[in-house]
């Protein structure tokens, strides 16, 4: 006969009506329609521009200087003795939206009765968006797990059927295994007695100590469970980012890893999509970003807090030659990067390929 039904009707766990099936509980659970306002247009600001020109020569040599140093395969010689011939701003834009929700499950839970308190039919069990929480820091991942009141209730151990043992796997319940000192003939290779076994050919079961039978797991030996729903609360931060690209021949996934100048940010349950930005490819960023944030979260998660922000990134094409041949380096972000394609001067050992 199947385990399930060796168990009476009284040892399934229930949770109350709020978690209506007593097998398996809602494993995602969306929050609750409506509670959303609609994000509202910003007041109108004047338009600004920003055009920031591009680095001096003087501080173009310095990065270029700093970058060759950085190899010991680059020659010095180039930043040294190179001729600035064009100076070029290319400064980027970077858009980026964030969007804190929080996410609720349920799964059934368990651990070894021990007399806690059983409050299954003390109460009403409170839907999984009706406990109250402390919200964390925003804008930071983090999980949470909770029991949710009023849904405990103790049912028999399935594992062992109530018994608080289980039978040892190693020895099959017998208590005695295999020698091996002699394979289990009861005599060493001189046929002569085995020593450890006193000939039997099997000894005591090291893992039961010869019982046959090993305290249960998964009750800790007290043949029951107290099984109540815990409610699993994960908060994320999701990140929309889009870097307007310029078609400049820079790699502008380079930008990723340098900081930029905040122009514009803007914190909201719900923000309102950059509409008046003079580069017209952030404004369809942030109205891109804030439609799919939308779309994706308003009706699996709880948004919580909105932010988005727009940072230029200084970027400037240098154009220089040296030994009657011209080149390009890329000086970019406020950290003074630099990002060349072709080094002109760089040891032998760094050539072969």
């Amino acid at each position: 006969m199947d385990r399930r039904h060796l168990l009476s009707d009284q040892d399934e766990p229930t949770a109350g009506p709020a978690y209506h099936h007593p097998a398996a509980p809602t494993a995602d659970v969306p929050p609750p329609p409506g509670g959303y306002q609609h994000p509202q247009p910003p007041a109108s600001t004047p338009t600004r521009h920003w055009d920031i020109p591009a680095i001096s020569e003087e501080l173009a040599r310095e990065a270029f200087t700093d970058y060759a140093t950085s190899s010991c395969c680059y020659s010095s010689k180039p930043p040294k003795e190179m001729v600035l011939t064009d100076l070029q701003a290319l400064n980027t834009y970077r858009y980026r939206l964030e969007t804190f929700t929080e996410s609720r499950s349920t799964e059934w839970a368990s651990e070894p009765y021990n007399g806690q308190l059983v409050d299954g039919m003390s109460g009403v069990a409170p839907g999984p968006w009706d406990v109250a929480v402390s919200v964390p820091t925003l804008f930071l991942d983090s999980e949470m797990d909770i029991r949710i009141p009023h849904t405990a209730s103790i049912k028999g151990c399935h594992s062992c059927l109530n018994l608080g043992k289980s039978a040892c796997t190693r020895c099959v319940a017998s208590g005695r295994i295999q020698c091996e000192m002699c394979g289990g003939s009861g005599a060493d290779t001189s046929h002569q007695r085995c020593c450890s076994c006193n000939g039997l050919g099997r000894v005591k079961c090291r893992d039961c100590s010869g019982v046959g039978s090993n305290t249960c797991a998964t009750c800790q030996g007290r043949g029951q469970l107290l099984c109540y729903v815990k409610l699993k609360i994960k908060w994320t931060n999701n990140i929309y980012v889009q870097v307007m690209d310029k078609r400049s021949g820079f790699p502008v996934d380079l930008l990723d890893s340098v900081a930029g100048e905040t122009l514009l940010a803007d914190m909201n349950v719900l923000v309102y999509p950059v509409s008046s930005f003079p580069d017209e490819a952030v404004n369809t960023a942030s109205r891109k970003a804030v439609q799919e944030h939308q779309a994706q979260f308003s009706t699996t998660c709880r948004i919580l807090q909105q932010r988005q922000t727009v940072e230029l990134i200084p970027v400037t094409r240098v154009h220089y030659a040296w030994k009657e041949k011209t080149h390009i380096f890329f000086v970019y972000g406020i950290e003074h990067k630099v990002f060349t394609k072709d080094y002109p001067a760089k040891c032998i050992c760094c050539t072969i390929s």
